[in-house]
């Protein structure tokens, strides 16, 4: 419609488990041959102890540990990135975003504690590469990672988001983050305390908490549910008939509100007390 006016707002996504199936981390454990027990427990032992950021454990290991820094190098990320299964239509949600609802416009940027030569490979030609961001490597003369440059993990999305908006100059209100995991607490609690967006997409229990909606799909299209129900105003109709104009079947949407409790007997508790 000529004169409509477009509303401008920043869509970021993290990569793991939110764009893909499978954590970076295991992909490339496995295409340098390290038993994927090892990369869990020392990823688990980092975790336990706070020694990093949330989300930025492979990067560490990736730096400091001798198992994989040994073995690691800019190639084996890009060809991790090759393996790593993604859900399914991510273009068409990024061209959907773009330009495909009326009077809104939606700026797509991933936002990954993953290096970001893994992302940027399994994205290619899907999402441009200078709207992807992830950790970020210096190399030293062998090829070997020599320094963490940055860390888009925890904190660093959420700085890594406010860059964003003051580039775009978008306001706060119109921020829409998705997550999925520990990574992406402190971006959801500073997007929620802006007004703006928060979507999960697993059923993990500290995010779900958070988020001010949850969908589970394998389909990446599912994600515009929320958008157009918060943002667009639409109704389950529309939204629907939206869908169907993309080519896809709303066979099944189910929403369902999960509470999560834990309950103690009385008197178990007042034996506990008295024992103290």
């Amino acid at each position: 419609m000529t004169g409509t006016i477009t509303k401008n707002y920043l869509f970021a996504s993290d990569f793991d488990q939110t764009l893909s199936f499978n954590d970076s981390g295991l992909v490339l454990t496995e295409l340098l041959g390290i038993p994927v027990e090892d990369f869990h427990r020392k990823a688990a032992g980092m975790a336990k102890l706070n020694l990093v950021q949330q989300g930025a454990e492979l990067a560490y290991l990736l730096l400091h540990d001798p198992d994989f820094r040994s073995r690691v190098r800019r190639e084996h990320l890009v060809e991790a990135g090759k393996l790593i299964p993604l859900r399914e239509n991510i273009d068409q949600l990024y061209r959907t975003l773009d330009h495909g609802i009326e009077g809104y416009h939606f700026d797509f940027y991933v936002l990954s504690a993953a290096p970001v030569e893994i992302v940027k490979s399994a994205l290619e030609g899907v999402v441009p590469a200078d709207h992807i961001f992830g950790t970020e490597f210096l190399y030293n003369e062998a090829g070997e990672i020599k320094q963490i440059v940055r860390a888009t993990a925890g904190y660093g999305k959420v700085a890594r988001l406010t860059q964003l908006q003051a580039e775009l100059g978008i306001g706060p209100d119109h921020v829409i983050f998705a997550g999925d995991g520990s990574s992406d607490i402190h971006a959801m609690l500073h997007v929620n305390g802006e007004s703006g967006l928060t979507i999960a997409v697993s059923e993990t229990r500290n995010v779900t908490h958070i988020a001010k909606r949850t969908v589970l799909s394998t389909n990446a299209l599912a994600v515009l549910a929320p958008i157009l129900e918060e943002v667009a105003h639409w109704d389950h109709s529309q939204i629907r008939d939206f869908y169907e104009s993309q080519g896809f079947l709303v066979r099944e949407w189910a929403r369902v509100r999960t509470d999560w409790l834990t309950l103690k007997p009385i008197q178990a508790q007042a034996a506990e007390a008295g024992g103290q």
